[in-house]
């Protein structure tokens, strides 16, 4: 669907299928997203102040633990306190800096290897004991496959990812 730039100010929107949906500058002020499904929407410019269904996955503030599945393995991550972080709508999250505390094995079992790579990016190693950052996080929560250390608050989301 095409509603950039429409008034959907209140909308009860609550189960709506709006995958791939243009919302580039609509209103949304007020809508119920709850339950929506807004993968792959365009929600750039998009006014959602005070929508429903719209909280981040991560948490807000202080620091937390997190999973990132990385060349076969889980890596066990610590997002600092002043990390940036956020997520889209799905359970999926980004951060732009964590602490590699751990590699484990799929079955949880710690790995016999101190340092796995990056599925994505070849050259971005996660190494037992290191901070690692991205400098280009994209601090736009609606771009889901954004720049930044994408990453699950559940261990076993990871692991089927």
């Amino acid at each position: 669907a095409n509603l950039c730039g429409a008034n959907l100010y209140g909308a009860d929107l609550c189960d709506a299928n709006l995958c791939g949906a243009n919302l580039c500058g609509a209103n949304l002020y007020g809508a119920d997203l709850c339950d929506a499904n807004l993968r792959g929407a365009n929600l750039r410019d998009a006014n959602l102040c005070g929508a429903k269904g719209c909280y981040l996955s991560c948490p807000t503030e202080g620091s937390f633990i997190g999973w990132k599945k990385a060349s076969g393995h889980i890596v066990k991550l610590r997002i600092p306190e002043d990390a940036r972080r956020s997520s889209a709508t799905g359970h999926k999250c980004r951060c732009d800096k964590a602490y590699v505390m751990e590699i484990q094995n799929m079955d949880g079992t710690r790995a016999t290897v101190d340092a796995v790579r990056s599925d994505r990016d070849k050259n971005f190693v996660y190494t037992v004991g290191a901070t690692v950052e991205v400098p280009d996080f994209d601090d736009n929560r609606w771009s889901e496959c954004a720049p930044g250390i994408h990453f699950f608050i559940d261990r076993r989301a990871a692991v089927e990812y």
